[in-house]
């Protein structure tokens, strides 16, 4: 891979998102859709400390998942056991307390169970709308069998304003369950001893960006609707809590930042770093996005020197360490580049596994049939805490390959493909594997798994 900042694109089901499909879409189920996701360990890292407290005073026992959507629009939405977040909400975040109100919102939707009684009504407006149209086509039918124009208008008014009802009926019931998941994560914020007045803000500054300014509504404030007296009603509970005037702590906005700048160097170059960086030129930041933008467009030499300077400035900073990784693979010098990662992998806190897989995937680059057996090594370790890495697959996959392990290669070439979405590719590798397996041993098994699949 070795552009942690990558994109790839991984099936999801939306049908559950009003922030991406709206009101409307929820009528029929829906294809799956292809999302950008974005894997990167610093950023997952900070938004798992974001959530890590709201998750706990929530009381939610199971696993949440929090995926990154690339999209510079400020949305968030819940799907299943996952929290949706696009990188155009961190961005457009001057504080983490504001990016905290956002997921604190969520997962009041996420607690209240929202998006599944959601469905009930769907379904009860789905009746309505259906009834009110076979009787509109009735009477439709009658009027124009009798040759009146009157009855055939009527039953056409029947039709739309069953439609109508149906769909008002929906929308209050989005606002009702909008209101509560505020009152929640308000809730959340206090007990976890955190302020709203990011929540608030956020609020704000889409109804003034987005409303206020005559322009196309922000989808996340078009489906999660903002009135003043919304606000107005948050203002008042927040400003209750003894913690509304608590800031962030300088080291997490820190971190807030530096996830900013890199964000937008990949998406919008050195520029966009420059104008929102603007006012601390020489920051942490600042300096982060422009190594970070030079390495993108194709200056390894003059990228490695900017990121030396960074990792001057803040030598245990893990995420520093794997971008100079990153750098030094887009220079050639793949033994290197194992080396900056495995400093990574040791200063980071969190264990990513994408860290841990990088080490495996330089050595495996390097070319270097001695190192192969430790390249297998490191890859397993950093699938086993992150299982659905489909790049680290496909090294792993060369890494077996080199060391003539055919079957174990082509295995491992069918769980990347698995985890990637791509199953028919998935279940030829994997029937591929069976044939050089042994059958009944755990890796024919994990094959057979495969191709029982659905």
């Amino acid at each position: 891979m070795i552009m942690r900042f990558q994109t790839r694109l991984v099936s999801v089901l939306a049908a559950a998102t009003l922030a991406i499909t709206g009101v409307a879409a929820e009528a029929a189920p829906q294809p799956k859709q292809n999302l950008p996701i974005v894997r990167d360990a610093e950023i997952e890292g900070l938004i798992a400390d974001y959530t890590r407290p709201i998750f706990k005073a929530a009381g939610l026992k199971q696993p949440v998942d929090i995926i990154l959507v690339n999209n510079p629009e400020f949305n968030a939405f819940v799907s299943g056991r996952r929290i949706f977040v696009n990188t155009g909400t961190i961005v457009a975040s001057d504080t983490p307390n504001e990016v905290i109100g956002v997921l604190a919102h969520e997962t009041g939707h996420l607690a209240g169970g929202h998006q599944y009684r959601l469905r009930e009504q769907v379904d009860q407006a789905q009746k309505i709308a259906l009834i009110a149209g076979l009787l509109g086509m009735g009477v439709a039918a009658a009027g124009i069998a009798a040759g009146s124009s009157n009855m055939a208008r009527a039953g056409s008014g029947i039709f739309a304003g069953g439609g109508t009802t149906a769909m008002r009926g929906l929308l209050g019931y989005q606002r009702s369950e909008e209101v509560t998941a505020d009152r929640s994560a308000l809730v959340y914020l206090q007990k976890s001893g955190q302020s709203g007045k990011g929540l608030i803000t956020s609020f704000e500054r889409l109804e003034r960006n987005n409303i206020l300014s005559g322009v196309q509504p922000n989808r996340y404030i078009t489906s999660h609707p903002a009135p003043r007296d919304r606000i107005a009603l948050l203002q008042t509970a927040a400003h209750e809590s003894p913690y509304f005037d608590v800031p962030d702590s300088p080291e997490l906005q820190l971190r807030h930042d530096l996830a900013r700048a890199k964000i937008i160097a990949y998406n919008d170059g050195a520029g966009a770093v420059q104008r929102v960086f603007r006012k601390d030129p020489r920051g942490l930041p600042a300096l982060y996005g422009d190594a970070i933008s030079t390495h993108l467009a194709g200056s390894p030499a003059l990228a490695l020197q900017k990121i030396d300077a960074v990792i001057a400035k803040n030598p245990k900073n893990p995420y520093f360490h794997e971008m100079r990784g990153e750098i030094l693979m887009e220079a050639g010098r793949a033994r290197d580049a194992a080396a900056a990662f495995q400093t990574a992998s040791k200063l980071d806190p969190k264990k990513s596994g994408l860290i841990e897989a990088s080490i495996g995937q330089a050595l495996v680059t390097g070319g270097d049939k001695g190192q192969m057996k430790d390249a297998v090594a490191h890859i397993k370790k950093g699938l086993e805490t992150d299982p659905t890495n489909s790049v680290a697959y496909r090294f792993l996959a060369m890494a077996y390959n080199a060391l003539g392990d055919d079957a174990a290669a082509e295995l491992a070439t069918a769980e990347g493909y698995w985890h990637g979405g791509a199953m028919k590719d998935a279940r030829i590798f994997a029937a591929r594997a069976q044939l050089k397996l042994k059958p009944g041993t755990p890796q024919w098994l994990q094959a057979q798994d495969i191709l029982q699949s659905k």
